[in-house]
């Protein structure tokens, strides 16, 4: 009898060990306070799958031979931007671009060992990954098992680091890492590192109308002024030597806003006729949707205070109390977003642009149980649309659907706040009343 009891005793010891195993995992997957331990197990796994593509999967030349004869010229000593080129045409990045890629061409043996410039694009990868996680922790929105799908399901953004070496992962490492020095309230540091990955590429400007709306909401307009001095200074540093040598050219090179893309390499507009997506007025339409969908967003999704919006140029200390400042992460990523919809072209390696931040997008707001699976569900598409190659008349529909369907739901879903992560003040404790002990 006594073995039996000692034997029922350890098999419910046991079952309530596997349901309590079973319970951690399923909250390890599904409550976001366990992201960092998802984070550091992913990252892992991350840089073996990064070394199997690099050994098992053969690089594609597209960009980086250009490059290295872009960047070349100017180690040869041309400072003439117009003069910069390589086999796919004139250098069209700014500045921060040349120096970046300098010391990459150095570093590769004047870009002869592509092997090499893999391996350091795989380390990007990384540090991009970790800063990504590291803006996910602080804001304790999405549901761990989602950063599975961000990270080993993509088998385009794994080619974009470290089969196609693009200068895109570069920008965006760096403003992702500008957007962890704003959560960290270092607003002239990140202005900084901001104003650099301009310098890197110009899509980064998509970030722009979100962070001039958190700056003046920060400082008001006058408190604002330095940290944009920040910005315009850098840039001037960056490119001076060019600008000495020939400024308009330079300028008309680098921040070249009117450039013609190719029809062939399209993702987002297949279905329509060429001549149309070639049209300026076309072009038009586009900016205006921009710009409108910018204004709408920031009178009323951005804008929590009831007070006019005008008031943001005020000195913060002069407005009437109001609710919490909205997430940074939110108006960064959401404007952003708008710039991708709103795009003339958008071509294969510009799905980094965004593709880090679709998880927060989609889980920004509160989501009941049965709105995770079309969430995923949605991530699978997108996915989906990326890997069409070539594009096509579904495949660019398929987007901008998918694309409507999360402006739609940041647009009607419950604006998110601020997470504090820092712990409230000590109070000393009250005495108890008399009649109370």
């Amino acid at each position: 009898l006594r073995a039996e009891t000692r034997s029922g005793m350890a098999a419910g010891r046991g079952a309530a060990a596997l349901r309590r195993a079973w319970r951690e995992r399923r909250a390890a997957l599904l409550e976001p306070r366990y992201t960092p331990l998802v984070a550091a197990c992913l990252c892992l796994a991350e840089g073996g799958v990064n070394l199997w593509v690099i050994r098992r999967v053969p690089y594609t030349e597209i960009d980086w031979k250009a490059y290295m004869q872009e960047v070349e010229g100017f180690a040869n000593g041309t400072l003439d931007y117009t003069q910069l080129k390589g086999d796919t045409g004139p250098l069209v990045y700014p500045a921060g671009f040349v120096y970046i890629f300098l010391g990459l061409y150095y570093a590769t043996g004047r870009g002869s060992n592509i092997r090499l410039a893999q391996y350091l694009f795989a380390g990007l990868y990384l540090l991009n990954l970790l800063l990504i996680f590291r803006i996910y922790c602080r804001t304790n929105k999405v549901p761990p098992y989602v950063f599975f799908f961000m990270c080993c399901a993509s088998y385009r953004i794994h080619s974009i680091f470290v089969l196609r070496l693009f200068n895109d992962p570069v920008a965006m490492a760096i403003v992702f890492l500008a957007i962890n020095l704003f959560l960290e309230e270092r607003w002239s540091w990140g202005c900084l590192f901001f104003s650099l990955a301009v310098s890197v590429k110009m899509n980064i400007l998509l970030f722009a109308p979100g962070l001039l709306f958190l700056l003046l909401q920060r400082f008001g307009l006058l408190g604002c002024i330095p940290k944009l001095c920040i910005c315009a200074l850098l840039q001037v540093v960056l490119g001076l030597p060019f600008l000495l040598v020939n400024p308009l050219g330079y300028l008309t090179r680098s921040f070249d806003l009117g450039r013609q893309f190719l029809f062939k390499w399209t993702v987002n507009w297949r279905f329509l006729p060429e001549e149309v997506f070639q049209n300026r007025v076309f072009h038009a339409a586009l900016l205006l949707a921009h710009l409108a969908g910018l204004g709408l967003f920031a009178l009323h999704r951005w804008h929590s205070s009831k007070e006019n919006i005008l008031t943001l140029l005020k000195d913060p200390a002069e407005r009437k109390p109001s609710s919490p400042p909205l997430t940074i992460v939110f108006i960064l990523f959401s404007s952003n977003f708008l710039g991708v919809c709103c795009s003339r072209s958008l071509h294969y390696q510009f799905y980094v642009w965004y593709f880090h931040t679709l998880p927060y997008l989609l889980w920004c707001t509160p989501t009941t149980k049965l709105a995770h699976m079309p969430k995923v569900l949605l991530l699978g598409v997108i996915e989906l649309c990326w890997n069409t190659y070539p594009s096509t008349v579904c495949s660019s529909l398929s987007l901008h659907i998918c694309h409507g369907l999360i402006l739609l739901q940041l647009w009607y879903g419950t604006v998110p706040t601020p997470v504090s992560h820092r712990p409230p003040p000590s109070r000393k404790p009250t005495a108890i009343p008399k009649k109370a002990q």
